[in-house]
């Protein structure tokens, strides 16, 4: 892979590539953006490449601390094409507003074939055998395995790759428990899975494979205290994370018998010092080979390049992994979440200026689903209006901090006359602004409500909200002022104020206002009030 070169020169933002990804993402990178090839580079040169970087794109070995990040001050999103991001300073890429994005899919049929084959391995002694073979002896009787029919396989979470594990698990004729205080009872019965309680797990599992990610509640999960209680003659395998296993009670708990033997394929130092598991016969080995097939590798590079450009794009990315998300965002949520950004910015625009607390309230079919990526589109909308500071969905909380601005998140399943809402509320100047919007098939996003007048005006670049007295020849004097200064009107609704004695215009124009257009708007006869709200350059 060479560095690409763009026609428009600079205009093209710069991802940096410090470790070889599949080609079919660099070509996709390449479509939009410029790509470095630093796969190799010394470190210093890797930060030199970083200077004017907006995207950086690493696998594993690559140590994405403070000092890289520094020299990076115009990063945006790094990008890890694979699952595990233990090389990467969450908290320091958040503090920057830097969003760390991974490929949580593209190895989950990798890891979970390789589960079952260390489980086949150590179950039938096969390393044992083959080594033993290779030196010359032929030792049928030494090497009596098990079957894999009719025993128990204990699952540690019950994810993706766990899923894929029991499914090919009771293609073995196995019975198959699972522990994950995250997933529901009912989700784990659709798996053919019986669910229980952990001490449960380790006490009835002739096998018992880990699928966690390692977190501050699950390092260690398998300690000594955990290990005593599991089944005599229990089997142990690792295909998840270094660390969640007690390497050394482990290797006592071997020694002693009562564990019968372990497969292990990550360790807590990687490379891993050679200690008691790699003298022990009854272990099998393997180093971090879960994610080590060309479809996997393939699958990360492409999914790992999608979301660096997703997010570049100024876009939600459910691979996200510091974001504070909730569950996954639905596919339905999706054009929410353009709505919301686009309501932010209206918002701030026709109440000039941030409310001390924005209420984001998702209304009818919407509320059943998480608030929580609404709100933060609308915070990123609202806060993209007031400063020259990139804003994205990872810096928006902390920029919302910063301006004194409280979200409220708010569901109500109830709504009238459209099937989902997403209503913007909150006080300006000592009065109440209210902005809200749908997603119609038809028409995309729209703005329903402002301030209580009901419109139904598709969302564009250039909007023009004028209250005028709700008298006759209004809209001739306001189309008139427009086509003498050549501003063409592409879409306009009018709305009476509930109470009937005022009305609302809402004109989407085709390029923006200037200062001196909307004055003359203001001093016609009945215009009571004006504001152009300018979607055109969009914040983060």
């Amino acid at each position: 892979m060479a560095a690409s070169v763009s026609c428009a020169g600079m205009d093209r933002r710069r991802i940096v590539v410090a470790e070889p990804i599949a080609p079919a993402g660099i070509a996709l990178l390449e479509e939009e953006f410029d790509v470095v090839d630093a796969a190799g580079v010394a470190r210093s040169t890797l930060m030199e490449h970083l200077g004017d970087a907006a995207a950086l794109i690493v696998r594993s070995a690559t140590k994405v601390d403070e000092e890289l990040l520094r020299a990076a001050p115009n990063l945006e999103v790094i990008g890890r094409a694979g699952i595990g991001v233990d090389n990467i300073d969450l908290d320091e890429a958040t503090s920057r507003g830097i969003m760390v994005v991974n490929a949580p899919n593209a190895n989950t049929i990798s890891a979970a074939e390789h589960t079952l084959a260390l489980i086949l391995a150590q179950a039938r002694r096969i390393p044992e055998a083959d080594a033993s073979l290779k030196a010359g002896r032929w030792e049928r009787k030494r090497f009596q395995g098990i079957e894999l029919h009719g025993k128990t396989l204990g699952i540690l979470g019950l994810g993706k790759i766990g899923s894929l594990v029991a499914q090919r698990a009771r293609a073995f004729g196995m019975r198959v428990l699972a522990y994950d205080p995250y997933v529901s009872d009912e989700r784990a019965r659709r798996l053919d899975v019986e669910p229980v309680d952990f001490d449960t797990l380790l006490a009835e599992s002739d096998i018992l494979t880990i699928h966690l990610p390692k977190t501050a509640e699950t390092e260690g999960i398998l300690s000594r205290a955990a290990l005593a209680k599991t089944k005599p003659g229990v089997r142990i395998v690792n295909v998840a994370r270094g660390g969640l296993v007690d390497e050394e009670a482990l290797a006592e708990a071997i020694e002693s018998g009562r564990v019968a033997g372990a497969a292990l394929d990550v360790f807590a130092t990687e490379p891993p010092e050679r200690g008691r598991l790699f003298e022990l016969d009854a272990v099998v080995v393997t180093p971090h080979l879960g994610a080590s097939t060309r479809e996997a590798q393939d699958k990360a590079g492409i999914a790992v390049a999608e979301a660096v450009a997703d997010a570049l794009r100024g876009e939600l990315v459910p691979s996200a992994v510091n974001l504070d998300l909730g569950p996954e965002v639905p596919e339905e949520v999706r054009p929410f979440l353009r709505l919301a950004e686009g309501l932010g910015r209206i918002f701030v625009g026709f109440a000039r200026g941030l409310p001390a607390e924005l209420t984001v309230a998702a209304r009818g079919r919407l509320a059943r689903e998480p608030v929580r990526p609404v709100a933060l589109a609308a915070m990123k909308g609202a806060l993209g209006a007031v400063t020259e500071q990139a804003v994205s969905y990872v810096n928006a909380p902390h920029l919302a901090e910063a301006h004194g601005m409280l979200v409220r998140e708010e569901a109500e399943p109830t709504t009238t006359g459209y099937e989902s809402v997403v209503r913007l509320s909150g006080d300006v100047g000592l009065r109440e602004r209210v902005i809200a919007g749908t997603v119609l098939g038809h028409k995309g996003p729209v703005l329903v409500e402002v301030d209580g007048y009901r419109i139904e005006l598709p969302i564009t670049e250039h909007l023009l909200l004028l209250r005028n007295a709700d008298v006759p020849g209004m809209i001739g004097k306001v189309g008139t002022v427009l086509g003498e200064a050549g501003v063409n009107i592409a879409d306009m609704v009018v709305g009476r104020s509930p109470t009937g004695e005022d009305a609302m215009m809402g004109l989407s124009l085709d390029r923006p206002l200037t200062d001196e257009e909307l004055e003359r708007l203001l001093g016609l006869d009945g215009v009571l009030a004006a504001r152009f709200v300018d979607l055109s350059s969009r914040g983060g």
